[in-house]
């Protein structure tokens, strides 16, 4: 079956579904927390409602691999785990972020599978990069292929093999599942605008455009974040989503300079650096670097301690010294509670160097204290603080899943059931990480300034001040203890 692609632009909608607001907001794939959206919605209410103002919901298209990351049809939401209905509740309640994969689509979507059928007959023909189109003679020179930024070892892409017989190199950057767009296209412009319009005329308030820097490509290039192009892209995009009122969340992982590049040009951009910084802050108790952070950082941020992929390595490249970062990865295997180097090579699926797999309260050791104050740090940080699921539920590493799948990053992707959360918001770590996620939401000081305080090295204070109202977070990284005082009618409170 062939999806068309639609043309026409859609007016502004009214609707009554949030829009974006200075609340936590929590990360959750549609089958983590009970095991579809309805079931998310009913624990939503009974447990997280006022901790929980938006929601990322990893991706709930009918997929053909990577949990969700290769999307065969943006206008479906996969029977599994509801319709569009159930998002929509959930869209009344919480701001929504959406995935769109901008720089790929499925193998088994029905685009695809009609340009293997029909080839250059196909009205998807140029819908992606084809060798033979894109380099000066059909083929990259070495020194070409050298220059690009990869995910493989080898140039990026999987032969098309084509009903008539013939075959052909296409771009592919991910996973074999996952075949790239060729973005500057009139027919992918076109599915582009139908895309997004289809999510925004679904209840998204935000709009996270996944492996956004690898969209842009030209020969002779690193293909990764290539100026002005990744700009003049990223406006196309924003003039479709506006007139909705949605917010773009273009997604990188790389050098901070990046994401400081994207933040002048007034767009969010997500801290995939302070994960790291807080893991080397409390292991060694010591707080420069993380200071140092935040005096540069951009205040229109996402910011995260873990996320359905591992714990960011090269985000902290120039943030902390080469050694500095040596040593904390490292030391991830040896404080980290059932963490192993292995569990980052072949013989779990993941080759990954730019990324650690574990869940951040197990990084830090299973240890209450460090967790709540990695939260604590993260709540007062410039920034709308991301909480993924697994940290909601201060979550121990999953070695049954990574043993029953051999996937590394399962590690820290566990299925939570009904039950299974009745029991963990009893401990007090949870029950104390949702009272500051609940604070966080509450206090008017988090929306005006951030102040950091002169202290010394071992120690951090951060004054979060909006008119009259403040709120001080002063932490001791040495013994991994922390005090919140805060105004509140008038007077002055502990928490």
């Amino acid at each position: 079956m062939v999806v068309s692609i639609k043309t026409g632009f859609y007016a502004e909608m009214e609707t009554d579904m949030k829009k974006l607001e200075n609340k936590c907001m929590l990360i959750t794939y549609s089958d983590s927390m009970g095991h579809n959206l309805a079931d998310l919605n009913e624990i939503l209410d009974k447990y997280f409602k006022n901790a929980v103002g938006g929601i990322h919901i990893l991706p709930f298209f009918p997929s053909s691999g990577d949990r969700g990351f290769a999307p065969m049809d943006y206008h479906k939401v996969d029977p599994a785990f509801g319709d569009w209905s159930d998002v929509e509740h959930l869209a009344e309640k919480y701001y929504l972020m959406f995935d769109y994969m901008i720089n790929h689509i499925s193998a088994q979507s029905p685009y695809y599978k009609d340009f293997l059928e029909k080839k250059d007959a196909s009205e998807y023909h140029d819908l992606f990069i084809r060798y033979k189109d894109f380099w000066e003679n059909g083929e990259p020179t070495e020194e070409q292929v050298d220059a690009i930024y990869k995910r493989k070892p080898r140039a990026p892409y999987v032969e098309a093999h084509f009903a008539d017989g013939t075959s052909e190199k296409v771009w592919c950057t991910f996973d074999e599942e996952q075949i790239d767009i060729n973005c500057k296209s009139e027919t992918a412009k076109r599915f582009i605008r139908d895309n997004l319009t289809t999510l925004c005329e679904h209840g998204a308030a935000m709009i996270r455009l996944d492996a956004f820097a690898y969209a842009t490509k030209k020969a002779g290039t690193s293909c990764f974040f290539i100026e002005p192009d990744v700009w003049e892209f990223l406006k196309e995009c924003e003039d479709i989503v506006k007139p909705y009122g949605v917010t773009l969340l273009p997604e990188i992982h790389e050098h901070y300079t990046m994401q400081e590049k994207i933040a002048k040009e007034d767009y969010y951009v997500y801290d995939f650096a302070l994960p790291m910084l807080l893991i080397n802050a409390l292991y060694y108790g010591q707080t420069q670097y993380l200071k140092h952070w935040f005096e540069i950082c951009p205040r229109k941020q996402f910011t995260t301690l873990d996320t359905h992929d591992g714990i960011g390595v090269v985000d902290v490249k120039d943030l902390l010294p080469d050694e500095e970062i040596g040593r904390t990865k490292e030391d991830i295997f040896k404080f980290g509670a059932n963490v192993k180097k292995i569990y980052n090579t072949a013989a779990y699926n993941n080759l990954d160097i730019y990324q650690v797999n574990c869940s951040y309260y197990s990084a830090l050791g299973d240890e209450d204290d460090a967790y709540l104050l990695a939260r604590a740090v993260q709540f007062f940080a410039p920034g709308i603080p991301q909480v993924y699921y697994v940290g909601l539920l201060a979550g121990k590493n999953d070695l049954k899943l990574l043993e029953e799948t051999k996937v590394g990053r399962n590690i820290n992707r566990h299925y939570y059931t009904k039950e299974e959360i009745d029991a963990e918001v009893k401990r007090p770590v949870v029950a104390e990480l949702l009272r500051m996620m609940e604070f966080r939401n509450a206090h008017p000081a988090f929306d005006g300034t951030f102040e950091l305080e002169t202290c010394d090295d071992d120690k951090l204070v951060i004054v979060r001040r909006n008119g009259d109202a403040w709120a001080k977070l002063s932490a001791d990284f040495k013994v991994k203890k922390f005090t919140i005082t805060y105004t509140e009618d008038g007077e002055v409170h502990t928490f």
